[in-house]
């Protein structure tokens, strides 16, 4: 993801970053009003750590619909695959039920690895979806075409 995107996606943003071999983090956010934040997670299954890596992250994506299915800490509005993006989509609207944010999340599975995506800002109802939604599809759309196979 861009310089760029993260600037005006999250104005004045504060980065961390976690990653091993298999599993690399970004979350980004905000240092005033209003309140926001974005994370990239890429989950990469290599070669040369599995022989099946491509059923390996269709696994980890199985496992993660299903789980969105069960989020007990979240109210979800809007849960559903998506087509035109990466080999398998799915696309969640959710609020934090302990918080009064809501959260745009796009998981996207192209071969052998597995990006998610989550923004999220102050809300507690569907009126911020489209925009949320929206801004995750983005991000998860740079990130994909940033990946070299």
């Amino acid at each position: 993801m861009t310089a760029e995107t993260v600037r005006r996606t999250i104005p004045g943003a504060r980065q961390r970053d976690n990653a091993n071999s298999t599993l690399t983090t970004c979350t980004y956010d905000s240092t005033g009003p209003p309140f926001r934040w974005l994370r990239v997670e890429a989950h990469l299954y290599a070669p040369e750590n599995t022989a099946t890596p491509v059923e390996d992250a269709r696994r980890y994506f199985d496992a993660q619909w299903r789980q969105a299915h069960e989020a007990p800490l979240f109210r979800t509005f809007t849960l559903e695959r998506r087509s035109g993006l990466g080999d398998e989509a799915y696309r969640w609207f959710k609020r934090d039920e302990g918080q009064p944010t809501v959260v745009g999340e796009v998981a996207v599975r192209t071969r052998n690895a597995v990006i998610t995506v989550s923004y999220s800002e102050r809300g507690e109802g569907t009126d911020r979806e489209a925009e949320c939604l929206a801004v995750a599809t983005t991000v998860a759309r740079e990130v994909l075409t940033s990946l070299q196979f």
